[in-house]
């Protein structure tokens, strides 16, 4: 049997054809407007999105839709995928969410993934519902899956920014560097969050998401 450990490193590697390197979630408007102009501004942002955003929302649903699929009540599945959908602050985070967890449910689907071959005609998935799916399947323990799925965003919001401040690559590796123990912090509090104590509390990320819809010129979808 393959090790979990591979599975989860196919999972969250940049050439997983969902299109994560599509999207910078608000970094590009930030960066436009000069909200973020420096390897210190990229590190605040990309860090307080990855605290708030992704550690408030994504990653203790991602834990809860982990617990469902391994216990095989759907109820619950269907109920934290709407749920991601309708925390959604804006249309371009809502399609980036859409948009990936499809192409991901794709990709199981023509390997033959059997709940992924089951999930309903037409229903709209979330990324995080297909990437617990995944790793449920493929044996990536909850815990695993979480870090993984964290690392994964960060990296591709760091390569966004090496794009778009513009920063150097080694200048993306002392990033990196910089945010593992901010990411190491969020994935350990979404562990113990609250159901009643979900859901994001960023203005800015939301406004330069809306914004960015209509931005003369642009480099990524969101």
């Amino acid at each position: 049997m393959t090790s979990p450990l591979l599975h989860l490193m196919h999972l969250v590697s940049p050439a997983l054809p969902v299109g994560a390197y599509a999207y910078s979630q608000g970094l590009e408007y930030a960066v436009e407007r000069g909200w973020v102009k420096s390897l210190a501004g990229a590190e605040d942002w990309i860090g307080e999105v990855l605290s708030h955003s992704l550690g408030g929302l994504d990653l203790p649903v991602l834990q809860r839709l982990h617990t469902a699929w391994q216990a095989g009540v759907l109820d619950d599945v269907a109920y934290w995928n709407d749920y991601l959908q309708a925390a959604r602050e804006s249309k371009e985070l809502l399609l980036e969410d859409v948009q990936m967890g499809e192409a991901l449910l794709r990709l199981l689907v023509s390997l033959e993934v059997p709940n992924a071959l089951a999930w309903p005609k037409g229903v709209a998935v979330s990324f995080a519902t297909v990437f617990a799916l995944a790793a449920q399947h493929w044996q990536v323990n909850s815990d695993d899956a979480l870090s993984g799925f964290a690392w994964s965003w960060l990296e591709n919001q760091v390569a966004a920014a090496i794009k778009l401040v513009p920063l150097g690559q080694t200048d993306g590796q002392r990033l990196l560097l910089a945010l593992m123990p901010k990411l190491e912090t969020s994935v350990s509090a979404a562990k113990t969050r609250d159901s009643d104590d979900l859901g994001v509390g960023l203005p800015g990320l939301a406004m330069a998401s809306a914004q960015h819809e209509t931005q003369y010129s642009r480099l990524f979808r969101s």
